[in-house]
C-alpha cells in the first residue's frame, strides 16, 4: 500500500530529474563545444590587429601580413589539438573519478581559459589567447566523451537515446549562441571581444553550482566501483520510485557479464576480434560524419549568401539561421529517434546530404547561366545542414555508448574522441587549399563521403533501438564471435576497471 501513490508520480519525477541532468551536464559540457567554436569567428579581425599592434609595441616593427595570418591559424588551430589531449584524457578520468565528477573538474580547464582570455588584452600578450584555445579545446575534448558516456549510463533503456542525442542539442545551442553574442551590436565589436572569449566562464559556472546536486551514473557506481547502495540510491533517484528492481537486476547481470575480463586499453579495441565489427563501425561513421562536409558548408555560407544577393551586414544574421537549422534538425531528431530507430536516422541523413551536396555542386557550376542558381544554392545550404542535423549529428555520438560494454566503454570514447578531433583539425587545415583546386566542384569530395555513409549504415550497423545494454553486448558478440566461449567468472563483489591508467 505505501507504493500506490509513486506510481502516477514517478512519469513526472522521472522526467524532472532527467531534465535537470542533462541541462547540468549539457551547459557546461557540448554546450561549450558549440559554443567556443562559433565565438572565434566574430573577433578575427580585432584579433589579427591585436596580434600586430602588440608584436609593434615590443620591437618597433609590425609583423608581415603573412605572419599575422599564421598566428591567427595557430590560435584557431590550437583548439581541435587541445580537444585531442582532452579526448585521451577523458577515459582515465571518467574511471579515476567518475562521469560526473570527471565534468566537473573539467571546469579547472575553462576558469584558467577564461581568465587567460580576460586579460590578454592589457596584459598586451597575444600568447595568452593562444593558451587559452588550447585550454578550452581540452575541456571540449573531455566534455565530448564524458557528457554522452554520463547520459547514456544515467538513462532508461526506452529513453536512452533521446537522452544521449540531447549532446547534439547543447552543441548546436552553443554554435547558435555563439554567433548571437558575437554580433557586432553585442559582444563583436572591437573593445569587449577579450570579454567574448571570456564568456565560456558563464556555462562553466552554472555546471558547477547545478551538478553537484545530481546523482552519478548508476551503472559506473555498480559496475566499476562496486557500490550496490549508491547504486541503488541514484537509480531510484533517476526514476523518482523505489521499485527500479527489475532495472538493477539488468544491470547486476551486465556486471556479472564483465566480470573475467581484462582491463581495456584503447589499443586493444583494434586487437580483439569480438570487438572488430563495433570498431569498425565506431571509425567509419566517426570518420564520415566529420569528413561529410559540413563544416565546410558553415565556412562557404557567406560567401553562397554573398552571391545570392543578400547585403554584406545582413550575412550575420543569414549565418544564424544555419545554425538554427541545424539545432531545430537534432530536436526533431531527438524525438524521432526511439520511434525510427537510429539506422534509418543515420542512412535518411546521408541520402538527403547526397542529394543536397549534388544540387548544391549544379547549382555553383550553373550559377553564370540563370539568375536563380545563387538562391538554389543558399536553399541547399540550409537543407544540408537540416539533413546533418536529424541523422549524422546526434545518432553518431551515440554508437560508442551503445556498441561498446561497460569495460570498453570509456577507451571506445577515447578512440572516438581522438579521431572526431584530428579529423577536425585537418579538415581545418586542408579546406582552403580543397576550396581553391577544386573551385566549384568542392562538395564532390564530400559527396563521395556522404555515399560511403550510407551505404555503410544501411548494410553493417545493427539496430540497437530499445535494447539493453546487456542484450546489444550479446547481439553483436553472436554476430563477432558466434562460437567463443564466454570465458571464467569472478566473485560479485570484485570492482571492474574499464581502462589502466
Amino acid at each position: 500500500m505505501t507504493q500506490e501513490p509513486e506510481r502516477p508520480v514517478r512519469p513526472r519525477t522521472q522526467g524532472r530529474v532527467l531534465f535537470l541532468v542533462i541541462c547540468a551536464a549539457g551547459i557546461g559540457g557540448t554546450f561549450q563545444f558549440g559554443y567556443n567554436l562559433s565565438i572565434i569567428n566574430a573577433p578575427t579581425l580585432h584579433i589579427q590587429k591585436f596580434t600586430n599592434e602588440t608584436w609593434q609595441a615590443r620591437t618597433g616593427k609590425p609583423l608581415p601580413d603573412h605572419v599575422v595570418l599564421l598566428v591567427w591559424s595557430l590560435i584557431v588551430s590550437l583548439f581541435p589539438m587541445g580537444g585531442l589531449f582532452g579526448a585521451l584524457l577523458a577515459g582515465p578520468m571518467a574511471i579515476k573519478l567518475g562521469r560526473k565528477k570527471s565534468l566537473l573538474v573539467n571546469n579547472i580547464f575553462v576558469v584558467a581559459a577564461a581568465l587567460l582570455f580576460g586579460f590578454s588584452h592589457k596584459a598586451g600578450s597575444f600568447e595568452m589567447i593562444m593558451l587559452g584555445r588550447l585550454l578550452i579545446g581540452v575541456s571540449a575534448g573531455v566534455s565530448m566523451n564524458v557528457q554522452p558516456m554520463y547520459l547514456g549510463e544515467s538513462a532508461p533503456s526506452e529513453l536512452r537515446g533521446a537522452v544521449a542525442m540531447t549532446s547534439a542539442i547543447f552543441t548546436a545551442l552553443g554554435i547558435v549562441m555563439g554567433q548571437v553574442v558575437g554580433l557586432r551590436e553585442l559582444m563583436g565589436g572591437p573593445q569587449v571581444w577579450p570579454l567574448l572569449l571570456a564568456s565560456c566562464l558563464v556555462p562553466g559556472v552554472l555546471q558547477l553550482v547545478s551538478l553537484p546536486l545530481l546523482p552519478e551514473s548508476p551503472r559506473y557506481l555498480l559496475i566499476d566501483c562496486g557500490d550496490t547502495e549508491a547504486c541503488l540510491a541514484a537509480l531510484q533517484l533517476l526514476r523518482g520510485t523505489q521499485d527500479v528492481a527489475e532495472e538493477f537486476e539488468e544491470m547486476e547481470e551486465e556486471r556479472a557479464a564483465c566480470q573475467g575480463r581484462q582491463a581495456r586499453r584503447p589499443w586493444e579495441l583494434f586487437q580483439d576480434r569480438g570487438l572488430r565489427k563495433q570498431v569498425t563501425s565506431l571509425v567509419v561513421l566517426g570518420s564520415a560524419m566529420e569528413l561529410c562536409g559540413n563544416d565546410s558548408v558553415y565556412a562557404y555560407a557567406s560567401s553562397v549568401f554573398r552571391e545570392a544577393g543578400v547585403p554584406e551586414e545582413k550575412i550575420q544574421y543569414a549565418i544564424i539561421g544555419t545554425g538554427s537549422c541545424e539545432l531545430f534538425a537534432t530536436f526533431v531528431s531527438c524525438v524521432v529517434i526511439e520511434r525510427v530507430g537510429r539506422k534509418v536516422l543515420l542512412v535518411g541523413g546521408y541520402s538527403l546530404m547526397t542529394c543536397w551536396a549534388s544540387i548544391f555542386t549544379a547549382a555553383l557550376c550553373l550559377k553564370s547561366s540563370f539568375p536563380w542558381m545563387p538562391y538554389l544554392a543558399m536553399s541547399c545550404v540550409f537543407a544540408f545542414i537540416l539533413s546533418f542535423g536529424i541523422g549524422p549529428a546526434g545518432v553518431t555520438g551515440i554508437l560508442a555508448t551503445e556498441l561498446f560494454d561497460q569495460t570498453a566503454r570509456p577507451a571506445a570514447y577515447m578512440v572516438c574522441g581522438a579521431l572526431m578531433w584530428i579529423m577536425l583539425f585537418l579538415v581545418g587545415i586542408g579546406f582552403p587549399f580543397v576550396m581553391e583546386s577544386l573551385s566549384h566542384f568542392l562538395f564532390v569530395p564530400f559527396l563521395g563521403v556522404c555515399v560511403c555513409g550510407a551505404i555503410y549504415a544501411g548494410l553493417f550497423l545493427p539496430e540497437t533501438k530499445g535494447k539493453t545494454f546487456l542484450e546489444i553486448s550479446e547481439d553483436l558478440h553472436r554476430l563477432s564471435l558466434p562460437a567463443q566461449a564466454q570465458g571464467p567468472t569472478r566473485s560479485s563483489r570484485e570492482v571492474i576497471q574499464s581502462t589502466e591508467l
